[in-house]
């Protein structure tokens, strides 16, 4: 039985229509075929790889291109042309797009492992994206898409998420950079990451353009200390002023946990304030230790011992402590006393 005649299928071309798609096979009409003649475009960012019997026979990049044996020459060793418009060698062509596909999603599902010299070992969860394109058509299609009629970004997503997220894990644990400044390196994280997983998508036709980190969850536990680190150092040198900071903070935790949890707040108060409290009550100690060393002279006034039986200054006799010197006889009276109950004086 002979070969049904085909018709000649002049222009082969596709159009983009969304931004997934990574791989598109030009759909033959029934009664046409590809033969010597067709008019192959492919468009700026594009690349068409030209299939004839399971075998590429070529990759076209962005031009116009009349398909014939100088610019397809594997053909000619295939026998294709030889048979003219009655080709019985089945033909395909696949379109790559070749442009930069962004906004790809990166996230850990599980906890990253990270050893800091100030917080020890802490587990920190991260997100961001990452973009890349298609750098070796012909490698992409023998390790990825074979000769399926469509491929999309949604069908790699998650192996080149797992390479992102391998890369990350590995330079997280080994960059040493304490927890404090991992926020002011993100930029150098997602460079050096993507250079380390450059061999990796190369593998696949693929070039990894950017690693973004767009944020490094750390432990509640681990920012809570970072916060009163942060704290500590404004108030450095200052620390009376970071007591009364942290007694105001005491109160107000107290007033809005009233009962038990008050109770705990305001014994967390009181610690704050242990130092400067302690601090106030030993002068207090200090200035009656030296007010009860020494007593006045009741006629004078001079300070002298308290075991003093005259003044030092005046020479006075010294009177028990609360009485006074009746200053016409010189005997002890009470210091509420209005007269001498010993001569009357006034």
């Amino acid at each position: 039985m002979g070969f049904i005649k085909k018709n000649l299928l002049k222009v082969i071309e596709w159009t983009e229509n969304d931004g997934s798609t990574m791989v598109y096979k030009f759909p033959v009409p029934d009664r046409y075929e590809i033969m010597k003649g067709s008019q192959l475009v492919v468009r700026e960012s594009q690349a068409a790889i030209f299939v004839t019997e399971g075998q590429i026979a070529d990759v076209f990049t962005a031009g116009t291109w009349e398909l014939k044996p100088d610019n397809v020459p594997i053909l000619s060793k295939l026998g294709a042309w030889k048979y003219g418009w009655d080709m019985p060698k089945k033909s395909d062509v696949y379109y790559v797009s070749l442009k930069q596909f962004i906004g790809m999603k990166w996230g850990t599902a599980n906890p990253i492992m990270m050893r800091d010299k100030d917080f020890g070992m802490i587990r920190i969860m991260g997100h961001g994206e990452y973009s890349f394109h298609v750098a070796d058509p012909s490698l992409f299609m023998r390790e990825c898409f074979g000769t399926i009629h469509s491929y999309k970004t949604d069908d790699i997503a998650d192996y080149l998420r797992s390479i992102v997220l391998a890369e990350l894990t590995d330079l997280l644990g080994e960059c040493q950079i304490p927890a404090l400044d991992l926020a002011a390196n993100y930029l150098e994280l997602g460079d050096t990451a993507r250079d380390h997983a450059t061999a990796r998508f190369g593998k696949l036709g693929l070039a990894v353009d950017q690693i973004i980190i767009r944020n490094l969850k750390l432990p509640e536990a681990v920012e809570k200390a970072m916060d009163k680190r942060t704290t500590l150092g404004v108030f450095d040198g200052k620390m009376s002023e970071y007591a009364q900071y942290e007694s105001v903070q005491a109160m107000r935790d107290s007033a809005r946990n009233p009962g038990a949890g008050g109770m705990f707040a305001a014994a967390g108060m009181g610690l704050g304030l242990g130092a400067r409290m302690a601090n106030q009550f030993g002068e207090g100690l200090d200035g009656a230790a030296k007010s009860a060393a020494s007593v006045k002279c009741a006629k004078c006034g001079a300070s002298m011992a308290p075991n003093a039986k005259f003044c030092p200054e005046c020479g006075a006799k010294a009177v028990p402590a609360g009485s006074a010197v009746c200053p016409k006889c010189g005997k002890a009276v009470s210091a509420s006393a209005k007269f001498c109950p010993e001569c009357g004086a006034s």
